[in-house]
């Protein structure tokens, strides 16, 4: 969706809150390094820090961590630094025009950015490229399930992407190329989505 991503520390790692505390200290909880003392957030006695480590069975330091989640490649921290990588190497997530897709699925969300031929491109210019190149691909298409049970859905894409082949951008999954009346049939697991490059015809 338009707008800069935000995470909030701990986030990446699926750190939890502390609700019992007051305004906003239930967020502001030592980050969880280790599962050794403090979190390894600080060698300090634990009743000087300015605020506890969480002690939730679920979210206790000893079971979420970076240290445990740096060792693990199927960790949510891995899994948040991917997205961010991919989000990086593909500028039109950040400067493309965003457009509602229709979808026969109401439970799936579908949308496009494209950022049109031949339109300016700050970032490029601030690296100094040529103008108007894009890093990344010019169209993507982002499609949400948001529903807790897989969705199938038939997605109508702008005219200017009819026939338009398909690439995921996480790599390694075959989709379907959209049809030459626009439309893409697509199904989701349970609050899955899906990032597609796309390539209009004959470019």
């Amino acid at each position: 969706l338009p707008g800069s991503p935000c995470l909030y520390y701990g986030d990446e790692i699926g750190m939890g809150d502390n609700i019992w505390l007051q305004d906003r200290d239930a967020v502001r909880t030592p980050m969880q390094w280790t599962p050794d003392r403090n979190a390894g957030f600080s060698t300090a006695d634990p009743g000087k820090l300015y605020l506890p480590v969480i002690s939730s069975l679920v979210y206790h330091h000893g079971a979420v961590n970076v240290e445990a989640q740096m060792a693990s490649g199927s960790s949510l921290l891995h899994w948040t630094r991917g997205m961010l990588s991919i989000r990086s190497r593909h500028e039109v997530f950040g400067i493309g025009e965003f457009s509602l897709c229709e979808a026969d699925n109401p439970a799936v969300l579908a949308y496009t950015r494209i950022v049109p031929t031949g339109a300016a491109v700050p970032e490029a210019e601030a690296a100094g490229r040529a103008e108007p190149e894009v890093q990344g691909v010019r169209a993507v298409l982002c499609v949400n399930n948001l529903s807790s049970r897989p969705q199938a859905a038939r997605i109508a894409l702008p005219e200017s992407l009819k026939g338009a082949d398909t690439a995921d951008l996480f790599g390694g999954t075959g989709f379907p190329d959209v049809d030459d009346d626009g439309r893409i049939h697509l199904t989701l697991g349970a609050q899955d989505f899906f990032w597609l490059g796309l390539s209009p015809q004959g470019a």
